[in-house]
């Protein structure tokens, strides 16, 4: 440790020295928090830069091409431990041969295996309406499970067959289902009710047409034709058949011009903004009222979108037949099952399914008969079958499938963790006979069970895809697939145990016991409430901690599972919250039934500390992960009495060791992985805490104990020790080197005298004999120097806190403050634990908060909803325990009033969340819906709320003939508002120590601004509520909001740890680091076989994999593809909407980037509807006065402003200003806002507007850039042009008022922009940073590797940080 201390140090002068052929490109890097503006992408995986490069001119457009085409064949090489693997990634073109049809072609990656070919051959147009088949290669059968890469002979152009099978009653019922998803494909109902990995996206429907097929259409044209475009007057001169002899005399003339402009990316920018007026019908381009500026509170009715395709049913009834199940002599004869189908011309028919395919029989209602009704051969395909017998189903399923396979492949693929949707419209209840038969039988042809087994063991599939060997990545790669194609099927299965749990349909396993403490197992998963089951939690807050825990041991599951140690199992868990429960799911270790407790544990403790117990096995295993965790070694006593012994342990005692039938090692109960948070243990911490924590009133008695420190902190408060320890070493090697060079000085003469008098020693003949008396005095130097050093190690080491004195090593007693648990490390070990505890607490409210309240005001991170600001606090490592803290610490500001309302609106949408969990809890099932009505009209409505009284009806006829009826108030309906708040004041004052300073919610949405529908949203997210989208009308005094047909549904909010594409993560991360290096080449490479590989892994639906296509298009922006941006960004912007919703902030943001690549592709109609709906989504999500709310308006103002709607600019513009008046006091972004709004009013011709405007922005860049900065010159040059402009229309004026002047205003010589200043100013609001690519530099030593000049063309050329970035998103997973 000491040499690599010294190896660092002696670095730090060369490391100091700039190198001659060192690249600083000026790029910043940023952390993007599920929608917080400002970075890239999420969590470990999504650290991005934020980085763009000038477009490349006509002599760069080789780098450009080598830089953003990959090649078909694209290698990387990749260290993997010490072996070099060579990573292909060819795709095959392979020829499908289909029975009945006509062969075609299918292009699929060799990493696939033959089942998801299968697939897609099942979603394809032509053979979409077949399920039972098997792939054929040369007469020999492929296996569904192989990877193609690994079948012999198979390569492009080979020819696959698809060759039909027999069916059996699971096949049978798939293909009834396939069939009826085929004739629904174009229905959002599914979706609506949210099964079946169902989700919404409406990006298709907001463009009308497809922005991917459309930008790929532009890039086809303009790369077929050598001519630009040219102006409106020369297209209908030349399309009309009178000029053409005109066109034919200018064609010379232009094709030299067209020659010279061909590579210029640029030149059709041009004229097109000449054009676009004739070429769009203004109409088009005008916002829609929900989208005009200065919507407060918008309604819901536009979240939805209704598809305008209307396709014409192709059948009346598809249903089983009343014949089920087949006699068994007909199963003899093959028959599965019966159907009964009437057709469009009101044909009744029975058909049946046999193992041949599918007949028409001659039963009918009274009669049995399963002969066929003709002597034809069974059809294998019901469609087809169909096709024959029907006429209207022959005429409209053609157009249906053609418009279903016309959808994006991502709107139609299911996604892996189910969605559901807070907000749906209208839907009428329709017959459908699929669900019909789902909730009157079970699902066992679908995915409860596997071949074989009466039920899924998931325990051992969770932990056998785990042992899969790893040493390479191919290996890798097939354990991950595994391990996460088991996992979502677990939390799919535990979901829909959960719900059938609190619904009642599930026996429990002790119904004798109190309902809160019965337990259930299903599908063998083991179910359990979230409350104190026999005072276990008795002594670390009763329901309160119980309700906690499984959060808490699922936060400790996810770090075991990052570190993924070798014998170690963990247990499948998701916790669900349902109708105000919560349910923890988990597998069940083999053999945990069949014995107590006690018996089972053969590590950790069943009585919080008291008595502990250790394993050799246990505790080899857990040293692999205590390390990362920074788990320290500690001592406690085990025992009372006389058996009282000393018990070494790493763990909290609380964490338990299980080793099942199985042999495997498993542990659980990982609630306490992480260090106490001192600052909420009142009561267990004596008053001598540091003083910024005393100042802000802490220790803090909160209402349980199991308050840790979040993981992300005790890493950033390692690093920040790491480096105090780096600088206190540097420091005291810096001055015992300078104090040896001192003393070698003042010695030097000695050793000259001591040097002459050994020569004449030697002259005299006297022998050697000092030599190694010399030899022994340098190793005795170089001893005392390695032992200084070592000394300097370790003095720095106790001063960092390390827990050893040999290098820098951070680690916590998780133990600290548990009343149960005796230590016996002595009283310096146990001192130094609570201080490094101590300090890592001060270190959250003392460095972590108040840098994330200045990033906020300088507007580096803006978080624009409740779940984006909890995501960049937790990556900051802050709790939503200090979220009153930090409201008390917030300045009052007018630059951080959006901050304030969105933490105002998280506070209290948690303090309702709190309270109407038990508030739900004591509701009947039959009461549910009018519960949930009372409780938002006593929230949200300003109307008189009555309690509503519950009819219960009696079995007794006579008495409700007599009128006679039970009006019993329920404890629910005793509610009333004012109650409600009193409730919210006092929640919000025991759980966060806030003191509310508003009477009612009525005032508090007045006074924080915080509109009743932004409520809304937080409720229903919160809680799992499904609303009617309308139009709401909250301020109504005699009439209540909500009605019980505005609750349409309540679902489970699951939480899980899914696992990680781990090698695929490190692609993605070095593809960033060449970014922020400038090898864009190198980077597009990386981030590309990093899709690849999530692919891989995933499947093609995965918010990781948005994460890339959303990366890939930026580097493509950058390059000036915009077309392929265009076409990469449609995908992260639908896998964004299927994945995180409709209405999430980060799908909100990539529409406003694919708006952005959209108008660089000369897109405008299409850009101005996606701006459209943006800002739509930010008024559901915050409202108006948000900074990003001014980007978006000033994006929409640039665009009309380049369609010379001078207008409806001028009003978006004004919007834009008021905002950054509001949120930003003397930023480059408020002066560029007072130059949009100058230009705008010089166009109008309002010249006095526009110098008043113009002098803010000039007195601004004065201020911050000085007089010489161009920014301020050519802001002084413009105020020059708006005086003379303003002089001459005056001078004009003047003398039209003489008397007996004849003199006319002059028409003003307005030149409309080009497209390419809207674009560069569109990027200077957005925050991009220009770098150009210098092709004419040397290369550096890296071959690949260009030389990159940063050149910043934004307006905030001085500091990126006063821009804000394109809009990014996290992924849920977490570290």
């Amino acid at each position: 440790m000491s040499a690599s201390i010294v190896a660092a140090v002696d670095s730090v002068e060369d490391l100091a020295k700039p190198s001659e052929n060192a690249v600083t490109p000026d790029v910043k890097e940023e952390s993007d928090d599920s929608a917080v503006h400002s970075g890239d992408d999420v969590d470990d995986m999504d650290k991005a830069i934020v980085t763009t490069v000038e477009i490349p001119s006509e002599g760069d457009a080789d780098t450009k091409n080598a830089m953003t085409e990959p090649d078909e064949n694209k290698s990387i090489k990749v260290k993997d431990g010490n072996e070099m693997i060579l990573l292909q990634d060819s795709l095959l073109s392979l020829t499908v041969s289909p029975p009945n049809a006509k062969s075609f072609e299918v292009q699929v990656s060799q990493q696939e295996i033959v089942q998801e070919l299968h697939h897609l051959l099942m979603d394809h147009e032509t053979t979409c309406h077949r399920t039972c088949f098997s792939l054929q290669l040369d007469g020999v059968k492929m296996d569904n499970f192989t990877e193609l890469k690994n079948i012999p002979d198979l390569k492009s152009g080979c020819e696959i067959k698809v060759v039909e099978e027999p069916y059996s009653l699971r096949e049978s019922k798939f293909h009834l289902r396939h069939v009826r998803e085929l004739l629904n494909a174009l229905d959002f109902e599914e979706a609506h009710l949210g099964t079946e990995g169902h989700s919404l996206s409406y990006i298709n429907l907001v463009t009308v047409t497809d922005v991917g097929d459309e930008a790929v259409a532009k890039s086809d044209s303009n790369s077929s034709s050598p001519k630009s475009p040219s102006s409106p007057t020369h297209n209908s001169r030349s399309n009309s058949p009178n000029n053409k002899k005109k066109s034919d005399r200018n064609k010379s003339d232009s094709d030299d011009e067209n020659k010279r402009n061909l590579n210029n990316k640029l030149y059709r920018y041009k004229t097109l903004l000449s054009q676009l007026p004739k070429q769009v019908d203004p109409v088009m381009y005008k916002p829609p009222d929900h989208a005009m500026p200065g919507i407060q509170d918008p309604s819901l009715t536009q979240m939805h979108l209704e598809n305008p395709v209307k396709v014409k049913p192709c059948l009346k009834v598809m249903t089983l037949s009343m014949w089920n199940p087949p006699p068994q002599n007909r199963k003899l004869h093959g028959d599965l099952l019966y159907l009964y189908i009437i057709t469009l011309e009101d044909k009744h028919l029975h058909i049946t399914s046999s193992s041949k395919g599918f007949y028409v029989n001659k039963s009918d209602h009274q009669n049995f008969d399963p002969k066929p009704d003709t002597f034809s051969t069974p059809y294998h395909s019901l469609i087809d079958l169909l096709l024959e017998v029907s006429a209207g189903f022959k005429a409209n399923f053609p157009t249906l499938n053609k418009i279903r396979c016309s959808r994006h492949i991502f709107e139609r693929i299911g996604t892996p963790f189910q969605l559901h949707a807070w907000s749906a419209p209208y839907r009428e209840h329709q017959v459908n006979h699929i669900h019909a038969e789902d909730f009157m039988t079970t699902r066992t042809a679908i995915e409860d069970n596997i071949p074989g087994q009466a039920s899924r063991d998931w325990n051992e599939e969770l932990a056998a895809t785990r042992e899969l060997p790893k040493s390479s990545l191919p290996e890798r790669l097939i354990r991950e697939r595994a391990m996460f194609k088991a996992h979502c099927d677990f939390v799919a299965a535990a979901t829909r145990g959960a719900v059938m749990v609190i619904d009642g349909n599930i026996m429990p396993i002790n119904p004798g016991e109190d309902k809160k403490m019965q337990m259930f197992i299903w599908n063998n998963i083991f179910f359990s409430l979230g409350f104190d089951v026999k005072d276990h939690y008795k002594d670390l807050g009763g329901n309160h901690a119980a309700f906690y825990a499984p959060l808490a041991d699922l936060n400790g599951l996810r770090a075991y599972q990052a570190v993924d140690a070798d014998g170690l199992h963990l247990l499948g868990t998701v916790v669900v919250d349902y109708r105000g429960y919560r349910v923890t799911a988990q597998s069940i270790i083999p053999g945990i039934l069949e014995r107590e407790q006690e018996q089972s544990i053969v590590h950790g403790s069943i009585d919080f500390g008291k008595n502990v117990l250790t394993d050799k096995e246990y505790t080899d295993l857990i040293e692999k992960v205590a390390k990362p965790l920074r788990q320290l070694k500690h001592s406690i006593v085990s025992g009372e009495g006389g058996s009282e012994k000393t018990v070494e342990i790493q763990t909290s005692v609380e964490c338990k060791g299980i080793t099942g039938n199985d042999g495997r090692h498993y542990v659980l109960d990982l609630l306490r992985t992480f260090p106490p948070d001192v600052n909420f243990r009142g009561g267990d911490v004596e008053d001598d805490l540091l003083p910024h924590c005393k100042k802000l009133g802490f220790p803090k008695k909160h209402r349980h104990s199991l308050a840790t420190l979040r993981p992300e902190l005790v890493e950033a408060y390692s690093e920040q020790k790491y480096i105090e320890f780096m600088q206190s070493c540097a420091s005291q090697i810096f001055a015992l080197r300078s104090m040896e060079r001192s003393s070698k000085e003042e010695s030097l003469p000695e050793l000259k005298a001591k040097e002459e008098s050994e020569e004449t020693k030697e002259k005299v003949g006297e022998p050697e004999s000092e030599t190694s008396g010399s030899v022994a005095d340098a190793e005795s130097v170089k001893h005392n120097t390695g032992s200084m050093h070592r000394t300097v190690v370790k003095q720095a080491a106790r001063k960092a806190g390390s827990c050893t004195d040999q290098e820098f090593d951070l680690r916590f007693n998780p133990d600290l403050y548990t009343r149960t648990v005796r230590s016996a490390d002595s009283d310096e070990e146990v001192k130094c634990q609570v201080d490094l505890v101590k300090e890592a607490a001060e270190f959250l409210v003392a460095v972590q908060i108040p840098t994330f309240i200045r990033e906020c005001a300088h507007q580096s991170i803006l978080p624009v909803d409740g779940q984006s600001l909890v995501d960049v606090l937790h990556e900051r490592g802050i709790g939503i325990r200090y979220l009153g803290k930090i409201l008390r610490m917030l300045p009052e500001n007018s630059q951080l009033t959006y901050l304030k309302r969105i933490c105002t609106t998280e506070l209290y949408s948690r303090c309702v969340r709190h309270l109407f969990r038990s508030y739900l809890q004591s509701v009947p099932q039959a009461c549910v819906c009018a519960a949930i009505v009372h409780f938002l009209n006593c929230l949200l409505s300003s109307s008189k709320v009555s309690a509503p009284s519950v009819e219960q009806e009696s079995s007794n006829k006579k008495r409700r003939k007599k009128g006679k009826s039970n009006n019993v108030r329920s404890d629910w309906s005793k509610l009333t508002p004012s109650s409600l708040w009193s409730q919210i004041s006092e929640e919000a004052k025991d759980y966060f120590d806030h003191e509310t300073d508003v009477s009612s919610t009525d005032e508090l949405f007045e006074k924080y601004k915080i509109p009743r529908g932004v409520m809304l949203r937080c409720f229903c997210l919160k809680n799992g509520i499904q609303v009617l989208s309308r139009e709401y009308d909250y301020i109504n005094k005699h009439k209540p909001t909500f009605t019980e047909d505005d609750i349409l549904d309540v679902y489970p909010i699951v939480k899980h740890s899914p696992p990680r594409a781990t090698d695929a993560y490190h692609f993605f991360a070095t593809g960033q680091v060449k970014i922020q290096q400038g090898a864009l080449k190198q980077a597009v490479e990386y981030i590309t076989e990093s899709l690849g590989l999530f692919n891989n892994v995933y499947g093609a639906m995965h918010l990781e994999i948005a994460t890339c296509y959303r990366s890939i298009a930026r580097l493509q922006y950058i390059a000036g593809e915009y077309a392929e941006a265009v076409c990469n960004q449609q995908k992260a912007l639908i896998m964004f909407e299927r994945v995180l919703g409709i209405d999430h902030a980060s799908t909100m943001f990539a529409y406003i980037n694919l708006a952005v690549y959209c108008f660089a592709n000369s897109q405008i109609l299409s850009s101005l509807r996606l701006l459209y709906r943006a800002k739509y989504l930010m008024s559901v999500i915050f409202g108006e006065d948000h900074p990003d709310m001014a980007q978006i308006n000033s994006t929409i103002g640039l665009v009309l402003h380049g369609l010379q709607e001078y207008d409806l600019s001028l009003s978006y513009l004004l919007e834009a200003l008021r905002i950054n008046v509001l949120v930003g006091k003397q930023s480059l972004k408020l002066a560029m806002s007072y130059h949009l709004v100058a230009r705008a009013y010089s166009c109008k011709g309002n010249f006095r507007q526009a110098l008043n405007h113009e002098k803010q922005t000039y007195k601004m860049y004065q201020t911050v850039l000085g007089d010489e900065h161009d920014k301020t010159k050519e802001s002084a040059e413009f105020l020059r042009h708006l005086t003379q402009q303003a002089v001459s229309l005056q001078r004009t004026m003047n003398e039209i008022y003489k008397k007996g002047s004849k003199a006319a205003i002059p028409p003003l010589q307005v030149m409309p922009p080009s497209l390419s200043s809207v674009v560069e100013l569109i990027n200077a609001i957005s925050g991009i940073v220009r770098v150009t690519v210098d092709t004419t530099a040397k290369p550096a030593e890296n071959q690949n590797e260009k030389s990159v000049e940063s050149e910043q063309t934004a307006v905030d050329n001085v500091t990126t940080a006063e821009v804000p970035s394109l809009k990014e998103c996290k992924p849920v997973s977490s570290k």
